[in-house]
């Protein structure tokens, strides 16, 4: 990394709580540090936080990390869909 390089948040995924809370387990087995945002509305209106509700549950990662992160999404999203 340079000295001068940024470093700052990059959303990566949204999704459900269940799946916000696999994807953030796999990123971390890569070794990828995460922060969700909207955690808690997933656990208090769910209904709420759906893929398609009000707000999902976000995860966002480093942006020296977010192509890595990607791929591993990209592989989960692979999985899930077969």
């Amino acid at each position: 990394m340079k000295a001068n390089e940024d470093i700052f948040p990059v959303e990566v995924f949204d999704g459900t709580q269940w799946q916000a809370m696999l994807v953030k387990s796999l990123l971390e087995n890569a070794e990828i540090e995460t922060l969700l945002k909207d955690e808690r509305m997933g656990i208090l209106v769910p209904w709420n936080v759906d893929g398609g509700g009000a707000g999902p549950v976000k995860i966002f990662v480093s942006n020296l990390d977010a192509e890595k992160a990607r791929e591993v999404i990209a592989q989960y999203e692979q999985a899930e869909n077969s």
